[in-house]
């Protein structure tokens, strides 16, 4: 796979290494996950019957292991709108995660990833900007523009 090049894509390429490694540790150890999140991690015979949590654990484990594969694919291939895209919905998760703590809905510990959405939506949007400004205001694309390949 090839390396980003341009500010944008390694943010993407972070977040979606990132979102690999964490989907990958909790399909192996749903607790880990659990206990990360600030959430109480019971013992399976502690467990009430009827209780789905791991299973949940796991279900979005295995999305966020793919999710990270789309990323760095993203990144990989310069796909731009959808970098755009991120943006927009990593601000979205940011208010819902935030509203969820602020609410009681989910421990204090859960607003930090609500923090690394919101950061992460940033820190893509800027690259996008930056990214820009040094191709002379001139979209970026993975062909080139403005006269200049990526």
């Amino acid at each position: 796979m090839k390396l980003p090049r341009t500010v944008a894509a390694w943010t993407i390429a972070v977040f979606g290494g990132l979102a690999l490694l964490l989907g990958a540790v909790g399909l192996i150890s749903p607790e880990a996950v659990l206990g990360m999140l600030g959430f109480e991690v019971l013992a399976p015979d502690e467990r009430a019957v009827g209780d789905y949590t791991r299973t949940f654990v796991i279900a979005s484990s295995m999305a966020s292991f793919n999710m990270g594969v789309y990323y760095l694919l993203a990144a990989a291939t310069e796909w731009r709108p959808f970098f755009r895209f991120t943006v927009v919905f990593r601000l979205v998760t940011f208010a819902v995660f935030t509203t969820a703590v602020l609410t009681g809905v989910a421990p204090a510990g859960f607003f930090g990833v609500a923090l690394w959405e919101g950061l992460g939506a940033v820190a893509t949007g800027v690259g996008l900007w930056l990214d820009r400004r040094r191709n002379g205001n001139q979209p970026v694309t993975a062909s080139g523009a403005g006269g200049r390949t990526v």
